[in-house]
């Protein structure tokens, strides 16, 4: 019985996808993937899918893949997260909006998605890009495939795509804008001339992510997710929560700490803030660049002095900036579960969550301003402190959804800011 030869052989410029240093944007399309169909070549029946769609780069590259979840072309900044898990938590974090965020660890998908994991009350990022796409799901609160899940919330995602070599490019390069596309309609110049033509730099992300009016939180914290509560002060402490983004989670460590909160929109006046006679504001973490939103900046600045305050992410950008500091746009940023931090105040190392594209510049900041934290993979600031003013910030997030919990002490300090300040009154 004879056998029919089959062609595997891969059509890959390999001075192009395989060097450590790879090419800068230029006018040139560079497709780094398998043959044109993404498939071998020479077989009559296929019973996998096939590649149809493409992920192209402003650099110049085009990286074919398959699409699960939405279909169409979405322009967005191109980012790796380096999580090991917590995918869910990740695509309904407010932060990513504009972004498609590429999984570096290879296999997502295996665990599902449930509803007791969501950060927000969507997606707001522009897409996922992801190795292996899990065909099956094992976890016992799984309620949906996590393709499903993309595809009711009109969100992109590709897999059978080789995020290691993207990842190292991000790397090399900076984060670059990209496009997802499953229109085989348009020729890859136009999502090339698309990417080109668009940026993230400068745009006001916070506006789409807030709530559009006040509200309280009052949702409980289920007992099985509650931790760190033994030293819970029993005097309750009114919050205000500015939405420049918030997730769920901080809103649920701040209340299993005692805190009453009220949650409002990025636009609401200080001044309706202060009517409401708060022990505390805190300024929550969002998407996109902290020089956009002047009009928060201005908030932040007419409430410092007034209360004690916490920053955290874009909530402590905009307090750097606010107290005369600058801010500006890291290379590829911080996106992760696993940055160690250290605390200069007691020398300890925390493992830290990060989102961020956008860092504080310490050499800006005035006199009496702190740097208390330190992030140890590139020494950039990690978070402030201004005892005369009653602020405290992070870069980070110290609810850690998904991530360790290392860093939980920090609501902990704020409450001890607020309780010293009301004594002192």
């Amino acid at each position: 019985m004879g056998m029919k030869a089959v062609d595997f052989s891969l059509r890959i410029n390999p001075s192009i996808c395989f060097t450590q240093n790879p090419p800068k944007p230029s006018s040139k399309l560079v497709r780094c993937s398998l043959s044109p169909d993404g498939a071998a070549t020479g077989l009559a029946e296929r019973p996998w899918k096939l590649a149809d769609a493409r992920l192209v780069l402003e650099d110049g590259s085009v990286w074919r893949a398959k699409s699960f979840g939405a279909s169409g072309t979405q322009v967005g900044e191109v980012v790796f997260n380096t999580s090991l898990t917590g995918y869910q938590e990740i695509l309904t974090d407010p932060s990513y909006a504009g972004q498609f965020v590429l999984m570096t660890n290879p296999h997502i998908g295996n665990t599902g998605v449930n509803f007791d994991d969501e950060e927000s009350s969507q997606c707001f990022l522009a897409g996922l890009v992801i190795r292996s796409l899990s065909i099956n799901t094992s976890n016992w609160r799984c309620a949906e495939t996590l393709g499903d899940y993309l595809a009711e919330r009109n969100i992109m995602g590709i897999y059978d795509v080789d995020t290691r070599a993207i990842t190292r490019r991000l790397r090399q390069d900076g984060s670059l804008i990209g496009v997802l596309s499953t229109e085989q309609s348009k020729p890859d110049e136009e999502l090339l001339e698309m990417s080109r033509s668009w940026d993230i730099v400068g745009i006001d992300l916070i506006s789409g992510v807030s709530c559009k009016s006040p509200y309280e939180w009052v949702d409980k914290t289920k007992s099985e997710w509650d931790f760190n509560s033994n030293g819970r002060d029993r005097e309750t402490y009114r919050v205000i929560a500015y939405d420049f983004g918030i997730k769920h989670n901080i809103l649920r460590r701040l209340a299993s700490y005692g805190c009453q909160i009220t949650v409002v929109p990025s636009t609401w006046p200080a001044a309706e803030t202060l009517k409401m006679k708060p022990d505390g504001v805190l300024f929550s973490n969002g998407p996109g660049d902290p020089s956009a939103v002047p009009y928060a900046v201005e908030t932040v600045k007419e409430i410092l002095g007034k209360v004690p305050v916490f920053g955290i992410c874009m909530g402590h950008q905009l307090l750097g900036q606010a107290l005369g500091g600058k801010t500006f746009k890291m290379k590829f940023g911080h996106h992760g579960g696993n940055h160690p931090v250290r605390n200069l105040r007691n020398g300890h190392v925390e493992i830290s969550a990060q989102n961020h594209n956008y860092a504080v510049d310490p050499a800006s900041l005035p006199e009496g301003v702190e740097v208390t934290h330190v992030n140890l993979n590139d020494r950039s600031c990690a978070g402030l402190a201004y005892p005369s003013l009653n602020i405290m910030s992070l870069q980070y997030h110290p609810e850690a959804s998904p991530g360790p919990h290392d860093s939980d002490c920090a609501f902990r300090e704020f409450i001890e800011l607020m309780k010293s300040t009301k004594q002192a009154a």
